[in-house]
């Protein structure tokens, strides 16, 4: 059978990138069951136990998994029913001195369980710097277009104005809050390490001889073998999956930001007002050649919806551990763990790619903001009446009654906002007549948003700062590419 002839899951075969895919694959997995059996021997050997630097020497020279290591574990975990079982099998045959030793005083989640942990630290370390490229991308674009005006939106209507930059500088604020949950989540995750059958260290007491101080040492030694601070004060036969929730959370956050950015994206693209990068050749429709579809921005809100929705399976899988613990748990997490990480992958390589094209039409924004700034500035223009010995409330009506009529020429008549002619011709509002057309730039209305996008993304901002751990991945890496 070929590629062609068998599922594979659209994240392999179109979204995700290379390194990730890599890293949750059965190669890059097995290969770490094999540092685990290595650094549990080399610890055990430290602590004090009898294992041989041949036993040593072999398990280390063969800590890639080869094909035809995986076709024999195939065999074995047929006739043995047992993955772990079939590749300590499997590893003797490579290192025959070391093939007594080979998972001593170990579980299977000593090696199932320890192996996640370090797939997703890794994982997180791939997906850190690719959010940090992405916020630094963006926080250029809202520099950029800072003082840019535009029409703010509330309950999708007409509000007051923003700036292009200032409505950017929202998404990026949020896109820092999962920079921080994520980051905080990589920093507290811990390791399971050797920890017996049910969490109690027993297998270990009866190598050591009761010699507790021992075990709490391998158990350092493992950790600093595999990069973490420490293990998990208490465990079952599993680490609580309490963390694989935890670690949800933080992730998943990231799916329903990139639906709310990319959903904004895709109704001023309807606006004609921005637009994300569409290339030379690309065919917007199969049938209507005119169209121009926001289709990346759809993608990611569609990835971003499937990764929003996980945390419930790891929330049910959590509370669906008995007692010390129970099998439930591990097929779904198979999928899930690494189908969290691949769809947050492809979701900043899609954003990262849309971030880097985004294409603004500054006057067909001016357009839109003169459509609707008559009715804009008459708050200003009633206060201007009252500076002047005018009623408020006389000046209130007066512009009510009017903006209704210019209102019924746009709705019902499909003609231009003429509020502003209106108010010039009604000898009420003489005292402001000359003041009305200075009144219609844009950029008097628009507040601090210049400020505020320089306070938070430009130089010695808030963002630059959080991003300085990132400053040589932001500034090495090159344009996201799309598979499709």
């Amino acid at each position: 059978m070929g590629a062609y002839d068998t599922y594979q899951t659209p994240l392999d075969s179109r979204y995700s990138s290379e390194e990730m895919k890599r890293l949750f694959g059965r190669r890059s997995r097995h290969g770490t069951w094999r540092k685990l059996w290595l650094w549990l021997a080399e610890a055990e050997k430290e602590c004090g136990l009898d294992i041989s630097d041949e036993a040593i020497s072999q398990l280390a020279s063969h800590l890639e998994v080869t094909d035809q290591d995986f076709e024999l574990a195939a065999q074995e975990e047929k006739r043995r029913r047992h993955d772990v079982m079939s590749h300590v099998h499997v590893y003797g045959l490579s290192a025959p001195a070391a093939a007594g030793i080979i998972h001593a005083g170990a579980t299977s989640c000593y090696i199932t369980d320890n192996t996640e942990l370090i797939l997703m630290k890794d994982g997180l370390d791939l997906l850190l710097p690719k959010l940090a490229r992405v916020i630094h991308i963006l926080s250029e674009f809202a520099m950029k277009w800072r003082h840019e005006p535009t029409l703010g939106y509330t309950h999708y209507q007409p509000a007051q104005m923003v700036t292009v930059g200032k409505r950017a500088a929202g998404w990026i604020q949020d896109l820092m809050i999962d920079l921080e949950d994520i980051e905080r989540a990589r920093e507290d995750l811990k390791f399971r390490g050797a920890q017996g059958t049910t969490g109690t260290q027993a297998s270990f007491m009866e190598l050591f001889n009761g010699d507790e101080a021992k075990i709490d040492k391998l158990n350092v030694l493992l950790c600093e073998k595999a990069g973490f601070k420490d293990c998990y004060s208490v465990s079952t036969q599993t680490y609580t999956r309490k963390v694989d929730l935890r670690l949800a959370n933080a992730i998943t956050g990231l799916g329903a930001t990139v639906q709310r950015l990319t959903s904004d994206i895709r109704h001023l693209a309807n606006m004609k007002e921005l637009e994300e990068p569409f290339e030379k050749d690309q065919i917007g429709s199969s049938a209507m050649a005119y169209k121009r579809n926001p289709m990346r921005s759809e993608r990611l809100c569609s990835l971003g919806r499937k990764l929003a929705s996980l945390p419930v399976n790891f929330s049910n899988t959590y509370t669906s551990q008995w007692l010390e613990r129970s099998l439930d748990d591990s097929a779904i997490r198979r999928i899930d763990i690494p189908e969290m990480f691949l769809l947050a992958d492809a979701l900043l390589l899609g954003l990262e790619n849309v971030a880097n094209g985004l294409v603004v039409y500054p006057k067909r924004i001016d357009a839109h903001n003169r459509e609707e700034l008559p009715f804009m500035i008459t708050e200003n223009v009633i206060m201007k009446i009252v500076s002047k010995g005018g009623n408020r409330q006389d000046a209130h009506e007066k512009v009510r009654v009017l903006s209704h009529e210019a209102g019924h020429v746009v709705k019902h008549e499909g003609g231009q906002n003429d509020l502003i002619e209106r108010i010039k011709k009604d000898e009420y509002f003489k005292p402001v007549w000359d003041e009305l057309d200075e009144m219609m730039d844009p950029k008097l209305y628009i507040g601090r948003s210049a400020n505020i996008v320089e306070k938070f993304c430009g130089q010695g901002s808030v963002v630059e700062q959080r991003l300085l751990p990132y400053k040589s991945y932001i500034e090495k890496a090159g344009t996201a590419e799309l598979n499709v």
